[in-house]
This record gives structure tokens, C-alpha cells and sequence, in this order.
């Protein structure tokens, strides 16, 4: 078949989709959400196109009005505040740090982990449906280049893990090719540029059908006074429903694939970490040497005013608590064991293990998961006037999951927490250029500063001029530190980049 033939036949069928909806049909949508006092969202359908009017039904057809209207109460008119929670650390036995465990015990996990994926039983799920708006950039979160020597983007860093991790993988289980599929995870303003940025650098060495992008939900804006909120005539304001909207959308678009393939273990992690060690073999191996469901990785807190999310017991159940949640008295209180460290220092860097037998029960318990509200500044379509307007204050909010939601629904002895060290696994991108905490700068110096240690480690010599430079070492050379030998005796100059072993 030709291309041009291909097209027309595309465009024929793109049309019969989008059909414009009989009466009929029109008057049960109107129905079900005049039923749940939302029936202004069709205000000016009869004023559409023939193809608007197509647009919009298919939109508001994905909606459930019932579950919307229920979602928006519950969000605006929340249920009084428990009384204080009772927090505690994560118990010893669900918990290990690679800071203080026997190297033979890190071993263990690491030699399991890279069987485990030699097996091809392990996969990657990605979550990337952010815009790199905060970071100056229009494009997914994922194609930012923190200014490496090797401009590398975070999705290629990413990838190159992945790659170096199936060859470690293949060589420990004397096997030609291991294959961890990766699976990421968009948002709709996010998956068309992403697929393309994927296809344009030829998904940086590994196979296009092992990379698989499916979709974040949506759902509707609403008003301060639980209104659907219209972006213009035909069309409703939608915003992605959080990153624990992963569960629902893992459940037709991913879920299935696993199966076919045969995948036991699966490491869930965020874009936004240059450091990010994906399919992490010490990780998987101590989670599925615990038989555990769940798993998370944390880092130790910085210090007591530390503005991040602790993972802990929160009224006997693994839970994560905001640090806006805890009175200083506790945010300050120490170990009993080691003074020298806090009692509640399990910062949340959303990293984690699951168990596909796990994930497979998602139907049973994702529509109890609470929602979380944002308060935003939404541009809204006038109901009187049919003119959008951009509101100076916040005038409605977002609903959104987050991923940790579940953590309270898991056994404690099907879940497992283990502290990891900052400097080699975690540092967020989350702000622009210039910001000197969690941006570009801060990023391209832990990478830096890993490559460094990494290279004096192996025998290496390394001077600098500059006290900023350090060594950035390809992920296609070192998965984590490893293989460096021939670097032993060597002299390097910073800043470099070594992306071969000549």
C-alpha cells in the first residue's frame, strides 16, 4: 500500500470515529450529568460544529459523571482531621540501609537482582508525564539536558542504565541478550513530544518494541463551588490525575504486556533523578529476597528542617507523612540507638518495587484510593458569556493521587523500605537554572561528583583548575562504578567525560 493511499485511508477512518452523536445519545450524556448537578457542561453544544460536537462527546463519554461529582465533594468538603497520628520508624526487620549492611549481604542482593533480570523477569516503569515548564523548557521533563559535557538528556541517561544493566545481567546468567522493557509512562500534552524525541535518537540503542508509552488520566477541573470547569465551548479543563494515577492506567495498557512476558518484578521510579539507578539490582534483590509486595527506597534526611516527606509507621500502617504534618518535638527527635542520627530521617524519593502478583489486584482497590486536591488559577470558558477567562487567584483546583496512597493498604510484612546514599542515587531536577537547590546546576554536580569518586576509587588521579568539575562517566561504561580498572594509574584533567575505555 502506498503512503499516500495509507493516509487517505487514515484520515477516512479518523473521521468515522468522530462521527457527530445522534440526539439520542446526546440526551443520555445530558442525562447523567444533569443527574449529578452538572449539566452546564453541555451549555452551548447545539452552537458546535458537526466535528466539535464529535470532539465533545467523545471527551465527556470517558467521564464517569457520578464519580466526578462524588471525587469533588469529598475533595471540597473533606471529613474533619483525625486526631494526631501516632507515628514510628519503620520497624528493623522491614528495613535495611546500604550505608551500614555487611557487603556480603549487598552482594547477595545484587548477585539475585542481576539473576532475576538475566531471568527476564524484570521490568521498568517510568513515570514521565511532567512538562519542564519550572525548568524553562517546553518540552517533556525527560528530554532536559543538565549541561554534561556529553549533553546527554535524562531519558538517555536513563536508557543507557537500562542497556548496561541487561549486559551485566546477560554476562552473570551466560546469556547472548537479557531484555528489561521499559515501560514510560506520558501525560496527554507530553506523549507526542516524547515518542518523538524516542524515535528521533533511535531510543538510544535499545529495541523500539521494548520501549512502551502508554498514559496518565485525566480528570475534569472543578470550581470552588464543584462545578466542571469548561476550557472553552467544547471542550472541559482537564489536568492529569497525579502520578498515582499510574495504578488505573497500569491496569489495560500495561499490566497485560507484562504477563505475556512473563514479569515477576517491577522497579516504578520518577523522571526527575539524574542519579536514579533504574532496574537497580541491589534494590530488586533485597525486595524479592523479603517475598515482599511493595518496596521503597529512601535517603537519609538532611537535617531536621528538611522539606521532604518521611516514609514511616503512621498509626501502625507504612505510610508517608508530609513534614508540615509533624511537630517539631518529633521532627527533631533523635535515634534511641544513635544519637547522632534522627529518629525519623526516611526521606520519600518516590522509587518502588512491586510484584506483579500485586499489581494485578489493582482492579480491587484503585477507585478507594483518596484524591488530594490543588488549588489553581484554572482559565475557564464563561458560562454567560462563552469567552474564556484567565483568573488572577486560584478559582478552582486539580484532583490528583499520589503514588504512595497505597502503602497504608500493604501488610507490613509484605512491605520493605531501604535507605540508599544521597549522593549516589538521588538528586531531584525540579527547579530552573540558578535556583542552587534541586536544578540543572545541582544536578550536573552530583553527577560530576559520583564520576569522580568513581574514578579515584578505580586508581585514577584527577586535578581540576576548576572546584566545580568533576567527572561524568557514561552509563554504557559503568552501570554503578564497576568496570573501571583500566582507569588505574591514570590521570584525568577536569572536567571529562569518559564514554570509552580507551
Amino acid at each position: 500500500m502506498s503512503a499516500a493511499v495509507e493516509k487517505v485511508l487514515n484520515k477516512l477512518h479518523l473521521s468515522d470515529s468522530l462521527q457527530e452523536p445522534s440526539a439520542e445519545d446526546v440526551q443520555t450524556l445530558r442525562a447523567k450529568f444533569e443527574a449529578v448537578g452538572q449539566g452546564h457542561v453541555l451549555t452551548f453544544y447545539d452552537e458546535l460544529s458537526s466535528t466539535e460536537k464529535a470532539s465533545f462527546y467523545e471527551q465527556l463519554s470517558k467521564f464517569d459523571p457520578s464519580r466526578i461529582a462524588k471525587l469533588s465533594e469529598e475533595a471540597l468538603h473533606p471529613a474533619p482531621p483525625a486526631e494526631t497520628p501516632v507515628v514510628e520508624p519503620l520497624p528493623e526487620e522491614a528495613t535495611a540501609s546500604v550505608l551500614d549492611s555487611a557487603e556480603s549481604s549487598l552482594k547477595a542482593w545484587y548477585d539475585l537482582g542481576l539473576e532475576l533480570i538475566g531471568k527476564d523477569e524484570v521490568a521498568v516503569v517510568l513515570m514521565a508525564g511532567g512538562q519542564g515548564t519550572r525548568l524553562g523548557s517546553s518540552a517533556p521533563k525527560g528530554c532536559f539536558n543538565v549541561g554534561l559535557p556529553s549533553k546527554k538528556s535524562l531519558f538517555q541517561l536513563q536508557a543507557e542504565r537500562i542497556y548496561k544493566v541487561q549486559q551485566l545481567a546477560a554476562k552473570k546468567v551466560s546469556k547472548s541478550e537479557v531484555i528489561v522493557p521499559w515501560y514510560i509512562m506520558t501525560s496527554g500534552p507530553t506523549r507526542g513530544p516524547t515518542q518523538k524525541f524516542f524515535e528521533e535518537n533511535n531510543f538510544f540503542g535499545l529495541k523500539k518494541e521494548n520501549v512502551i508509552f502508554f498514559e496518565q488520566g485525566v480528570l475534569p477541573c472543578i470550581s470552588n463551588d464543584g462545578k466542571i470547569l469548561l476550557e472553552s465551548k467544547s471542550k472541559v479543563a482537564v489536568a492529569p490525575d497525579g502520578n498515582g494515577g499510574i495504578y488505573r492506567a497500569l491496569i489495560d495498557q500495561v499490566i497485560p504486556d507484562m504477563k505475556q512476558r512473563g514479569i515477576k518484578h517491577v522497579h516504578a521510579y520518577c523522571v526527575d533523578n539524574s542519579l536514579v539507578k533504574v532496574a537497580d539490582p541491589v534494590f530488586i534483590g533485597f525486595s524479592a529476597s523479603k517475598d515482599v509486595d511493595l518496596a521503597t527506597k529512601v535517603v537519609r534526611k538532611r537535617n531536621a528542617t528538611e522539606s521532604v516527606g518521611l516514609i514511616l509507621l503512621k498509626n501502625g500502617k507504612p505510610d508517608v507523612v508530609e513534614y508540615s504534618e509533624i511537630d517539631s518535638a518529633t521532627t527533631e527527635a533523635k535515634d534511641e540507638k544513635n544519637k547522632d542520627l534522627l529518629k525519623f530521617r526516611a526521606a520519600n524519593i518516590v522509587n518502588h518495587y512491586y510484584t506483579t502478583r500485586f499489581l494485578e489486584t489493582i482492579p480491587e482497590w484503585v477507585d478507594s484510593l483518596p484524591h488530594h486536591i490543588a488549588k489553581k488559577k484554572i482559565p475557564y470558558c464563561d458560562l454567560a458569556t462563552g469567552e474564556q477567562n484567565k483568573p488572577e487567584k486560584p478559582n478552582g483546583i486539580k484532583l490528583e493521587q499520589f503514588v504512595f496512597d497505597i502503602f497504608p493498604r500493604i501488610p507490613l510484612d509484605k512491605f520493605a523500605c531501604m535507605e540508599v546514599k544521597r549522593e549516589d542515587e538521588f538528586s531531584p531536577l525540579k527547579n530552573a537554572r540558578g535556583t542552587g537547590e534541586d536544578d540543572p546546576d545541582t544536578s550536573k554536580r552530583d553527577v560530576f561528583n559520583q564520576g569522580r569518586r568513581w574514578v579515584e576509587a578505580a586508581g585514577a588521579t584527577f586535578t581540576s583548575e576548576d572546584p566545580e568539575a568533576g567527572v561524568e562517566v557514561s552509563p554504557l561504561i559503568s552501570y554503578g562504578g564497576e568496570g573501571l580498572e583500566f582507569l588505574k594509574g591514570r590521570h584525568i584533567r577536569g572536567p571529562a567525560a569518559i564514554d570509552s575505555t580507551d
